[in-house]
């Protein structure tokens, strides 16, 4: 019986390594319905009300056991800002401040993932809003990656906050009377879809 050449089992076993660790990597794209982003920033120090924001699209690759692969991209409906009322809703969509009618979404896009425990890490990325991009890290706790009470689909949740400086990227209207420092918290739910970053980017190239 002919003996394989050492070269033939060393490459059989990086091939075999290379496809467990992509085996270990899922896709999944955002729950749109189960995802939302609320904000918080200072009125003329009365208070600092808050507003709601959704995701309009986006995906996540996720390795559970290894985060160092870990990449996301997604979209964030300005234009359908939540004030609590219709009123202050359309001012802050004003072009005085988001302009939401030439910028209706700000866009993230991550360039890499620091994980600090089991559960915890920081997202470093970029964050495109109002037409400028920043540099903004995200810290986050990952929940719980799971199949659905009836087994529907598997579930990746997140908890994260952020904070940002409104003037960074140009919102600098009334400063007498709105902060500068935005508080910003996410909960987030993305589905298992090994498609969705696929997808996403097929959608994107189309727009």
């Amino acid at each position: 019986m002919t003996r394989a050449h050492p070269s033939r089992w060393l490459s059989l076993l990086l091939l075999a390594t290379a496809t467990t660790a992509l085996a270990a990597t899922h896709e999944y794209r955002y729950d749109t319905v189960h995802s939302q982003i609320v904000f918080s920033i200072d009125h003329d120090g009365y208070s600092r009300p808050f507003g709601r924001l959704h995701i309009a699209r986006g995906w996540l690759r996720l390795d559970t056991d290894d985060w160092s692969h870990a990449r996301t991209e997604l979209d964030i409906d300005l234009a359908g800002l939540d004030m609590g009322d219709a009123g202050w809703s359309k001012a802050v969509c004003g072009h005085a401040l988001l302009d939401c009618a030439q910028y209706p979404e700000a866009h993230f896009v991550s360039r890499s993932v620091e994980r600090t425990d089991a559960s915890h890490g920081v997202l470093h990325g970029t964050l495109t809003l109002h037409g400028t991009s920043r540099p903004l890290d995200i810290p986050f706790r990952l929940n719980r990656v799971a199949r659905t009470l009836y087994g529907l689909h598997t579930v990746a949740g997140f908890s994260a906050t952020a904070s940002l400086d409104r003037t960074d990227f140009g919102i600098t209207a009334f400063p007498g009377s709105i902060g500068h420092r935005v508080s910003v918290w996410m909960e987030l739910e993305a589905i298992r879809d090994d498609q969705s970053s696929t997808d996403t980017h097929a959608a994107r190239d189309t727009r």
